[in-house]
């Protein structure tokens, strides 16, 4: 393939092996060639100026500016068994039907933590 390629940062023509930027060692690339890194800790855009090692500005970031807490991070299990002793959580609110109260898999039903609530059957059926 002979045809010839124009570089659409500096507009010179080159052949397909040298159309590339860091090719052609092409002097306006930093007008078309932007990218934009992201902190792996708080997903934050990090400007990058011209010249500048995008690798030391996020490490810079990271050292002063991050705004990440490890201590802030979503838990999964956070719904606690109201059952007395009963210390295990579930991802899930499991809702018992007579008294509205949050237990686990083993205390969801009334009989097992002794409902409190109203004196319906524990059975529709």
């Amino acid at each position: 393939d002979f045809l010839p390629l124009k570089c659409d940062a500096c507009g010179e023509v080159f052949c397909k092996d040298h159309i590339r930027y860091d090719d052609h060692k092409c002097s306006s690339a930093y007008k078309k060639n932007v990218q934009v890194p992201v902190c792996p800790l708080c997903n934050a855009p990090i400007p990058v100026q011209k010249g500048e090692i995008p690798d030391v500005v996020v490490g810079a970031h990271m050292d002063k500016d991050c705004k990440y807490n490890p201590a802030q991070q979503r838990r999964i299990f956070t719904n606690k068994c109201l059952k007395p002793g009963c210390k295990r959580k579930e991802m899930m609110k499991v809702l018992c039907e007579q008294c509205g109260g949050n237990f686990c898999i083993k205390h969801r039903h009334p009989l097992d933590h002794d409902c409190k609530g109203s004196s319906h059957p524990t059975s529709k059926a």
